[in-house]
């Protein structure tokens, strides 16, 4: 396991976003933007992916700390902080939803089957299907013979 699989399931367990990430660096004096975070959450096939260092993952925890339990001068209760991110994780930023509205593409409507000349008329008849005959597949190969390194036999 590496820096960015920690980092990861740090963000997803505590629910961070990309921008409290970078508050919480800043606690500390590290400042990092977030395209440069994102590289760190990418797939490691992905041409943007980026190491987290050690430097970075420690700032993290180190800001993390403050973020959670406060300084000595001013002390937080973490519960108090854990309690009010998941209450705004929870929330959601965007307009307020009608109860049954659906956010996404909306279904097409059915499009009416066109009538065929019996249905028109009223005496119906099955369409004729038509079948095509499978062509018949030229061989890639033309009778080759490979011999493998044997002699031909002499019979």
């Amino acid at each position: 396991m590496n820096n960015n699989d920690i980092f990861k399931k740090l963000r997803v367990a505590l629910q961070l976003r990309d921008d409290q990430i970078v508050e919480i660096l800043e606690l500390v004096d590290f400042r990092i933007s977030k395209p440069e975070l994102g590289a760190f959450f990418r797939n490691e096939n992905h041409p943007n992916y980026m190491d987290c260092g050690d430097q970075v993952l420690r700032n993290f925890l180190n800001g993390l700390i403050i973020h959670l339990r406060g300084t000595k001068d001013e002390p937080k209760d973490p519960k108090k902080v854990l309690a009010a991110i998941k209450a705004e994780a929870g929330k959601d930023t965007s307009a307020p939803k009608k109860p049954g509205t659906y956010k996404g593409k909306p279904k097409p409507k059915p499009k009416p089957k066109p009538k065929t000349q019996g249905e028109a008329t009223g005496t119906a008849k099955k369409p004729i299907k038509k079948f095509n005959k499978p062509k018949k597949k030229e061989p890639i190969m033309d009778k080759t013979r490979f011999k493998n390194g044997k002699k031909p036999n002499k019979d």
